[in-house]
C-alpha cells in the first residue's frame, strides 16, 4: 500500500526519507506516524498502512536520519541500545522540526488537516507537536511528557498509557489530568509497547480500543 519517498528539509545537504500510505478516493485527513525508538521499521509502517484503510493519507519520516539514514531496528537488546543512543544524539527540537516538514507538505499536497500518532519516544515528540505546532495529537505511552505539560496547548491530545509500565509510574500518569484536565488520559491493563503486535508486550484487547478512540479523535479534530 505504501512507498518511500525522499522530503526537503531545507538544511543544506540534508534530506528525509518517509514511508508514505495513500487511502482509496479523497483523502479524509493527514496522519504523521512517529516512529519508537527502532527507526521506521516494519511496524511503524504497518501502522501508517492501517490508518490509509480507514481514509487517511499517512506519512512516517524517519526522524533518525540526522544522525544515521535508514535506522530500522528490531525489538532486541541490540535495537533498545541502539535507539537510545540515537535519541540522545538527536534531542527533541530536530525531530519537532522534521514532524512540521511532513505535516505541512501532507497538507499542501492533499489539502488536508493533519494530526500526529506517537508512540514511546514518538509519544512525546507527538505530544509536543500539539503543544507546540497545533497538530492534534494521539500520544501513546511517552516517558517524556510530563516536563512540556505546563507548556500552553495549541492542539488536543489523546494520552494512552500501560498500568503495568514500570517507565511510567501511576504519578506521572496523574501528572497527565492534573495539568491537561481538558484532554483525554486513558489508562489500559497492559505493559509498555502495547500497541506493537510484534513485541511481547502487545496486549491485543487495550491496542484495539486504544485504536478506536484514537480514530474516533482525529475523526473529531480532523473534519
Amino acid at each position: 500500500m505504501g512507498r518511500t519517498l525522499i522530503l526537503d528539509t531545507s538544511r543544506p545537504h540534508e534530506s528525509m526519507d518517509a514511508y508514505l500510505a495513500e487511502p482509496e478516493g479523497t483523502p479524509r485527513g493527514g496522519i504523521v506516524v512517529i516512529q519508537e525508538i527502532f527507526g521506521v521499521n516494519a511496524h511503524i509502517r504497518s501502522v501508517a498502512d492501517r490508518f490509509a484503510a480507514e481514509g487517511y493519507v499517512a506519512i512516517a519520516p524517519a526522524l533518525f536520519d540526522p544522525v544515521e539514514k535508514g535506522v530500522e531496528t528490531g525489538y532486541d537488546q541490540e535495537g533498545m541500545t541502539k535507539g537510545v543512543k540515537m535519541v540522545a544524539e538527536l534531542g527533541l527540537l530536530r525531530p519537532q522540526q522534521d514532524v512540521a516538514i511532513a505535516a505541512a507538505w501532507l497538507a499542501d499536497t492533499y489539502k488536508v488537516k493533519v494530526g500526529t500518532v506517537g508512540y514511546c519516544w514518538g509519544g512525546t515528540v507527538a505530544a509536543l507537536a500539539a503543544l507546540r505546532l497545533g497538530l492534534p495529537s494521539s500520544s501513546y505511552y511517552g516517558s517524556r511528557n510530563v516536563p512540556f505539560l505546563t507548556e500552553p496547548a495549541k492542539a488536543n491530545v489523546i494520552f494512552h498509557f500501560g498500568e503495568r509500565d514500570h517507565s511510567i509510574p501511576p504519578e506521572m500518569v496523574e501528572k497527565h489530568r492534573e495539568l491537561k484536565p481538558e484532554m483525554d488520559t486513558w489508562v489500559y491493563p497492559a505493559d509498555h509497547g502495547f500497541n506493537c503486535d510484534v513485541r511481547g508486550s502487545y496486549d491485543e484487547p487495550s491496542a484495539k480500543l486504544a485504536w478506536e478512540r484514537t480514530l474516533a479523535f482525529f475523526g473529531r479534530e480532523l473534519a
